[in-house]
C-alpha cells in the first residue's frame, strides 16, 4: 500500500536540500478530486500546498507529495478530447512531427500520459504505429475505444527496460503536461532515454514558470503538479542522462508552455541559448526573483473575494465555467464558496453531477447556462478564455458578462 503523503527533503532533480520556500497555499483538497454526491459526505483530505526554489539547479517545486495512486485514481476525471483549442494545437504538432521527422508505418510514436488518446490518433490515422502508456482507467480506456493501444501504467525507466527488450523503442516520445506531475524527475527521463531510438526525439511540453510568475497564475499550482519548468533547470535534468536539449519553442497555451525538443545527440539550436540567457538576465536562477511572488498572489486573492463580494451585494447571480483543476486551487485557497457562486459548468460530462472540490459547489452541464441566466461567469478555465467566450455566445447575447480573474480580475 504506497503511502498517501510525504514531505521532500530534497530538490526533485538534482537531490540538494538548498530549498528556498516562496508561497504557501495552505492546505487545500485534490484538486481533480471531484465529489459524487452520493458517496462524498465525509470531510474532504486536505494536503499542504508548499512551494520552493532550489538554489542549486533553480528547479521550482512542491516541498510534498501526493502518491501518484491517489491522484490518478479511476475517478480521475481530466478528458483532453473536450477542448477544441487542445485538440487543434496538439493536431499541429503531430502533424509537424510526421512532416520534419518522416514518420510512416515503419516508425513508433510512443506518448507517455496519452490520456483519452487525444494526440495519437494523429499518427494512428496516417497508418503510423502507436503505443499510449497511461495510468488512469477512464482515459485510457476511452483511448483504447478509438484503437490507440494504451498501456495501464506509470512511465519510468523500469517500464522502459521492458518496452526495449521487447523490441519496441520510438521514433518519437511524446510526454505533453506530464513531466510536471512526476515524483522520480529521474526515473521518468532515464525512462525515456532507454525508450528512444539514438536517432529519435522525444517533444515534451510544460508550463513555463516565467509565465506562471510574471502573470501570477498560482492557480495552476497543485498537488499534480509537483514542478515549474525553466529551461536553465531542464537542461542539467536532460544532460544528467545522456540527452541533450536542443530546441525550445514557447506556445501560450496554459496560460504559457514550453515546447522541448531532447534528443540522445547534442547540437543545441539557438532557441537554447536564448533562453538560457533571457532567464540569466531577467533573474529566474536566483531565488530573488521569487521573493515577491506570495504577496501578489494575496493581492489577487483580495482583489477577487473583493469583486465577488461587490457584486453579490447588488444581488448580482455569479456562476463559473470550468470545473478545471486550476479552479479549484483558486477557489480553495482564495476562500471563495457557494456563498458567491451558486454553480459551475463544464463539457466534460465526467463531471457533471459531482461538485467542486472542498466546496460543494455544483457541476452542470454548460447548457444550464441560459436556463439560469447568471449575470457573471467567472471562468475558472481562464486559459480557455478566448474559446469559451466564443462557445457560449448566446450567453453573452443575454446580457451575461465573463470575469478573467488571473493576472488580475478583470469584467469583460
Amino acid at each position: 500500500m504506497p503511502r498517501v503523503y510525504e514531505v521532500v527533503r530534497g530538490c526533485r532533480s538534482c537531490g540538494s536540500v538548498a530549498l528556498e520556500p516562496i508561497l504557501s497555499l495552505g492546505e487545500t483538497p485534490l484538486a481533480d478530486g471531484l465529489v459524487d454526491p452520493s458517496t462524498g459526505n465525509g470531510a474532504e483530505p486536505r494536503y499542504p500546498l508548499d512551494v520552493a526554489f532550489c538554489t542549486e539547479c533553480s528547479l521550482v517545486q512542491l516541498l510534498e507529495t501526493v502518491s501518484p495512486e491517489v491522484l490518478f485514481d479511476e475517478d480521475y476525471p481530466y478528458y483532453s478530447s473536450f477542448s477544441d483549442e487542445l485538440l487543434e494545437h496538439s493536431r499541429d504538432n503531430a502533424l509537424r512531427l510526421i512532416e520534419e521527422r518522416g514518420l510512416d508505418a515503419r516508425s513508433l510514436v510512443i506518448e507517455l500520459a496519452s490520456n483519452d488518446g487525444y494526440l495519437l490518433r494523429n499518427f494512428a490515422e496516417r497508418g503510423i504505429p502507436v503505443l499510449g502508456i497511461d495510468p488512469a482507467p477512464g482515459p485510457a480506456a476511452a483511448a483504447d475505444a478509438i484503437g490507440i493501444p494504451t498501456l495501464r501504467a506509470f512511465f519510468g525507466d523500469d517500464l522502459a527496460r521492458e518496452l526495449r527488450d521487447q523490441g519496441k523503442r520510438a521514433d518519437v516520445v511524446i510526454a505533453n503536461n506530464v513531466l510536471a506531475h512526476v515524483p522520480d524527475l529521474n526515473g521518468f527521463v532515464a525512462g525515456i532515454a532507454t525508450v528512444l531510438k539514438p536517432e529519435g526525439v522525444a517533444v515534451i511540453e510544460a508550463p513555463y514558470v516565467k509565465d506562471l510568475i510574471d502573470r501570477c497564475e498560482f492557480d495552476t499550482i497543485y498537488h499534480e503538479h509537483l514542478c515549474y519548468f525553466s529551461v536553465s533547470a531542464l537542461v542539467p535534468l536532460f544532460a544528467r542522462h545522456g540527452l541533450s536539449l536542443n530546441r525550445v519553442e514557447h506556445y501560450p497555451i496554459h496560460g504559457g508552455s514550453l515546447r522541448l525538443f531532447i534528443e540522445p545527440s547534442e547540437r543545441p539550436e539557438e532557441s537554447v541559448r536564448r533562453f538560457l540567457e533571457e532567464e540569466r538576465r531577467s533573474g529566474l536562477v536566483d531565488v530573488e526573483y521569487y521573493r515577491a511572488f506570495s504577496s501578489r498572489v494575496a493581492a489577487v486573492q483580495e482583489s477577487l473575494r473583493t469583486l465577488l463580494g461587490s457584486l453579490k451585494a447588488e444581488g448580482k447571480r455569479i456562476a463559473g465555467y470550468g470545473a478545471a483543476a486550476k479552479g479549484a486551487t483558486l477557489l480553495n485557497s482564495t476562500g471563495v464558496g457557494g456563498d458567491l457562486l451558486d454553480f459551475v459548468v463544464d463539457r466534460n460530462v465526467h463531471k457533471q453531477g459531482k461538485y467542486m472540490p472542498g466546496l460543494r459547489i455544483p457541476i452542470r452541464d454548460p447548457s444550464h447556462l441560459l436556463e439560469a441566466r447568471p449575470d457573471y461567469l467567472l471562468l475558472l478555465a481562464w486559459n480557455f478564455k478566448d474559446e469559451i467566450i466564443r462557445q457560449q455566445d448566446a450567453y453573452r447575447q443575454q446580457g451575461g458578462r465573463f470575469i478573467v480573474p488571473i493576472p488580475s480580475p478583470t469584467v469583460v
